[in-house]
């Protein structure tokens, strides 16, 4: 077996779409890439904003320059009907505070767009919180002014909101956006030690990821989790000929799977449906048994009610597998 080889990415642009990009990196399967995120605004781990010219153009169209993402890393083994499985080994945060906000026009307590009012409320007030990382106790610690609690702090749990393959179909899709693809799922799931089945649509599969999150509660209520930065570690593996829909996640508990759309019973059933195809294809149940099993001992995680499409995560527990 070929040993793996070790890259350290140092991105010159950082994307704000996944698709066919060029390529930062060209790696085979079983290699490793380790590289440092900025956080949702561009930022480094110094607080340092991006500079122009490591920003991705496009003269057609007005990109919306949130989640900047690395890569995309080209595996030169995939191919259409592959899988990429994506071991998460270590996100290392490597900045001593996050930032969230509220937005007028942006979270799940608003209708309203620039230019479209879809309610007679005024819009939710403009508020940015900054926190402070306790990356020893591994915490999140902010200062509440106006409560009566005046200060909480909560545990952490890093993962990547952003992390992905270029689409179907030829599309490029934002870096805003979750689907087939991966994408913005803002799943809490896409954290170390888990890994990330991703459906291989393009040759080369087009890898990139970004939004490096400390913390995020279901559903990403306000639109903005806890936007820091880190050093990633991943190992890509391409499994040949192993066709999926959707994206599906592993970790030491739990088999899951993933759907993204709108509305968010869609999100339901499209996760379930994968769901009960892993159980049938990998695992010898059938169908109507498994659909059975999922209904009683399964569970389920919104990852995110605020991007252009929702996340759903459905679990089931492995202890239930056959061994």
């Amino acid at each position: 077996m070929r040993e793996s080889t070790v890259h350290r990415l140092e991105p010159r642009t950082f994307y704000y779409t996944f698709g066919p990009n060029e390529p930062a990196l060209t790696v085979k399967s079983g290699d490793v890439v380790v590289a440092r995120t900025r956080d949702a605004g561009g930022f480094n781990e110094k607080m340092e904003p991006m500079p122009e010219e490591m920003k991705q153009r496009n003269d057609a169209t007005l990109l919306c320059e949130r989640n900047p993402q690395v890569g995309p890393v080209y595996i030169e083994e995939a191919e259409p009907g592959d899988v990429l499985a994506v071991t998460i080994q270590q996100i290392k945060l490597n900045r001593e505070h996050a930032w969230s906000r509220h937005r007028s026009h942006f979270g799940s307590l608003t209708g309203e767009v620039p230019g479209k009012q879809l309610f007679l409320n005024e819009p939710v007030p403009e508020a940015k919180f900054d926190w402070q990382l306790d990356l020893k106790k591994n915490t999140g610690i902010l200062e509440l002014k106006s409560s009566k609690q005046k200060r909480v702090e909560i545990p952490l749990h890093p993962f990547l909101g952003s992390i992905g393959v270029a689409p179907r179909f030829g599309r490029v899709e934002t870096s805003l956006v979750p689907g087939e693809f991966g994408g913005n799922m803002d799943c809490i799931e896409t954290r170390e030690d888990s890994i990330l089945y991703l459906p291989v649509w393009v040759r080369g599969a087009y890898f990139s990821f970004g939004d490096v999150h400390a913390a995020q509660g279901d559903g990403e209520l306000c639109g903005v989790a806890l936007e820091t930065t880190a050093e990633v570690t991943m190992k890509l593996d391409i499994l040949k000929r192993k066709s999926i829909d959707w994206p599906r996640i592993e970790d030491e508990t739990y088999i899951m799977t993933t759907g993204s759309g709108q509305p968010l019973i869609d999100c339901v059933r499209l996760a379930t449906v994968e769901l009960v195809k892993w159980l049938v294809d990998d695992y010898g149940f059938e169908k109507w048994e498994a659909f059975q099993v999922i209904s009683q001992a399964g569970t389920m995680r919104i990852g995110n009610v605020v991007d252009p499409s929702y996340t759903v995560v459905a679990k089931f527990p492995k202890k239930y597998l056959p061994a």
